[in-house]
């Protein structure tokens, strides 16, 4: 609802917009709910002492019902560590990586998933790929996202395809798959949050990905695959010196 409030307009600089006062209104939404969470928290506390000075018949009827106030009162936290860390993707924490060492893991995560589901999932790198300076648990979680994303739109029998090559200064980190592919009128949206067309998606994972390859410097685009299929590109700077940290943060 809030991304439609914001409207889908296709361009860069709109969706860069878009991000930045999405992720403002996320962390300002959790800052607000985390207030008088605390304030809750506490109080449940308190009557969990008070609980010691009651009869053992009530503290026995009581007990369960502050325990599914407490255990909500957690989920709530939960969800809000959520939204902050959706509103801040851009703290990174870089160093030297190798990315085939992440494509072979992410590959190698999903592949009991993937077999249970009869979609073949594979990887080629270009020979001689150099490393480079990234946040290794937020690339992995961008590639994840995207190899979940081909799963789910293959859904069985199928293949998904990771390549990672050299692009000019990019790394140029590919995502094919053979599913159906996306209708003209969806590709100027899949990177809105809350936008999904499947029925086991969140909305989420391809917005996040875009955070993260955004706070990298880089790029992530959309297409339909000449052979069908989505094909999904991370296009990502090849800093390669430590000295690049704080260009990336």
């Amino acid at each position: 609802m809030l991304a439609k409030a914001l409207g889908q307009d296709a361009s860069p600089l709109a969706a860069a917009e878009k991000r930045d006062l999405l992720s403002r209104l996320l962390g300002r939404l959790a800052h607000e709910v985390r207030n008088p969470l605390s304030s809750l928290d506490v109080h449940v506390q308190l009557l969990e002492e008070d609980l010691a000075n009651l009869a053992p018949q009530m503290r026995d009827q009581l007990t369960p019902r502050l325990a599914v106030i407490r255990g909500e009162l957690h989920r709530l936290e939960s969800i809000v560590g959520h939204f902050l860390q959706l509103a801040s993707p851009s703290a990174l924490d870089v160093e030297l990586v190798q990315v085939t060492r992440i494509v072979t893991h992410v590959c190698e995560l999903l592949r009991p998933e993937a077999a249970a589901r009869a979609i073949e999932i594979g990887a080629e790198f270009e020979p001689g790929l150099p490393d480079f300076m990234a946040d290794p648990v937020r690339l992995t979680q961008a590639l994840l996202n995207l190899v979940i994303n081909a799963l789910q739109a293959v859904e069985r029998k199928g293949r998904i395809h990771v390549n990672a090559r050299l692009a000019g200064e990019c790394l140029a980190l590919s995502v094919s798959d053979s599913g159906p592919g996306i209708s003209p009128e969806k590709l100027a949206a899949i990177f809105d949050p809350y936008f999904t067309t499947k029925p086991e998606g969140s909305g989420l994972g391809l917005w996040i990905a875009q955070q993260i390859v955004t706070a990298h410097g880089g790029t992530l685009t959309v297409q339909n695959g000449p052979a069908g299929g989505a094909l999904f590109t991370m296009a990502l700077p090849l800093k390669t010196s430590p000295a690049t940290r704080a260009e990336s943060l």
